[in-house]
């Protein structure tokens, strides 16, 4: 494996830094109601309408959360309450990361400042970074970007304000729909994905593969 010596290593944070507990918050309010075979099909669902509603023009992600849910409660036949919806996006500040994250970071951050491009609410972000560990030199969000990831808008504000190119940032994540495609399309040729089992490998795009953070030091040599 090459060695990667990049100027800023750029992070996707929901699901590949933090756990992100949507299938559990789904389960939570609806395991009672469904075997699990149709349990599986609303958390696959669930994840599905959420991509589609990041797609268009921004708004807030309790929006995203809601607009999300509901499409999923009519598609399974499940009756929608929007209380269900609020409770759903005010767990997102409690969730920490997984556990193999803050050792990982904090061994890179000594030598490659660390960012953040997240999907998140500006007043959500700040309770899951303040969980990971490790200091970060910048934290970016769909809500500053006026664009969820996978829009290229969004990848485009965070470069902006770091006042640099594709070429200069490694970017880490754990889902290709939502990063690593558009990471790729737009010429950031250093990317990392972390498996975690959310989606299969898609060797296309270009990668270096690791389990978790715990195995991200090694890729810039340290």
């Amino acid at each position: 494996m090459d060695v990667i010596k990049p100027k800023y290593v750029t992070f996707d944070c929901h699901g590949t830094l933090i756990y992100f507990a949507m299938a559990d918050a789904a389960r939570a309010l609806y395991g009672a109601k469904l075997d699990e075979p149709a349990m599986g099909k609303f958390i696959d669902d669930f994840s599905a309408y959420r991509l589609d509603e990041v797609m268009g023009d921004w708004k807030p992600y309790e929006a995203i959360v809601y607009n999300a849910l509901e499409h999923t409660c009519r598609h399974n036949g499940v009756a929608f309450r929007p209380e269900d919806a609020r409770w759903v996006y005010e767990q997102v500040p409690s969730w920490g990361p997984h556990a193999d994250v803050p050792a990982g970071l904090a061994k890179v951050a000594k030598e490659i400042p660390l960012v953040i491009l997240s999907n998140a609410m500006d007043e959500q972000i700040p309770h899951n970074v303040a969980r990971l560990g490790a200091p970060f030199h910048a934290v970016y969000t769909a809500q500053q970007a006026g664009a969820y990831k996978p829009r290229f808008k969004a990848f485009e504000y965070m470069l902006d304000q770091l006042g640099c190119g594709p070429e200069d940032i490694c970017h880490v994540s754990s889902s290709f729909r939502y990063d690593l495609m558009s990471a790729h399309d737009l010429g950031i040729k250093h990317k990392v994905w972390v498996n975690r089992g959310h989606e299969p490998p898609n060797p296309y795009y270009g990668y270096v593969e690791i389990r978790d953070i715990g195995g991200l030091p090694a890729v810039f040599g340290l």
